[in-house]
């Protein structure tokens, strides 16, 4: 195996089913060989918007929670978000603080993710919102000051558009999504939630066979 390996995670912080994947994704990558650089990607679910999320939105992400429930071991959600936040379907934010936080250091680019999952999924907390992205920031340790900066920056408005454009260019239109890239070749790779080994396997075959 060569060492021009890539394995490209493309997710949004705010996508439920990004959120169910982390702990096989977690135990996907403490068994992938080193050879393999894994970077992420994001994929930007919904642009920005300050309009109050439909109720048949609502409705279709409440259903996605449960279906998740029923289907994902250990994943559970706080639905209090529901009735303590006026819901916006936009993720953009989000991906914006991701990118900010990574800005800082590259270790905050999962930290991040997490305390967004956390307030999102487990606190009842609008990641749509400036405050909360803020306290996402200083839990994590980061320099907020700096942090709110970039977020609002065209730096890194430009480059989450960027990194939803090379998304597209893979055409990977779902998330999560895994997509291996060698010699220039890509093979996307079907994401399991209750086998990570079986999504090792794959990226293993693939590369042996190309």
């Amino acid at each position: 195996m060569t060492s021009n390996i890539r394995l490209f995670y493309i997710h949004d912080p705010m996508c439920s089913w990004c959120y169910a994947f982390i702990p096989s994704w977690t135990a996907l990558q403490n068994t992938l060989p080193e050879s393999i650089q894994v970077s992420y990607l994001l994929g930007g679910l919904a642009p920005d918007t300050s309009e109050p999320m439909p109720l048949s939105t609502r409705k279709m992400v409440q259903q996605a929670w449960k279906k998740i429930e029923e289907t994902v071991p250990g994943i559970r959600f706080n639905f209090d978000f529901w009735q303590k936040n006026t819901p916006m379907r936009s993720t953009y934010p989000a991906c914006r603080a991701v990118l900010s936080a990574k800005k800082q250091n590259i270790v905050y680019e999962q930290k991040m993710i997490a305390a967004l999952q956390l307030a999102y999924y487990q606190q009842a907390k609008n990641p749509s919102l400036s405050e909360t992205l803020h306290q996402c920031a200083a839990d994590i340790g980061l320099d907020t000051e700096m942090f709110m900066t970039d977020l609002n920056s065209p730096e890194i408005h430009n480059q989450l558009l960027q990194e939803i454009q090379l998304v597209r260019n893979m055409r990977i239109y779902s998330f999560p999504s895994l997509c291996l890239i060698q010699n220039d070749n890509s093979f996307p790779i079907k994401i399991d939630y209750h086998d990570h080994l079986q999504m090792n396997r794959e990226i293993i075959r693939k590369i042996e066979h190309n």
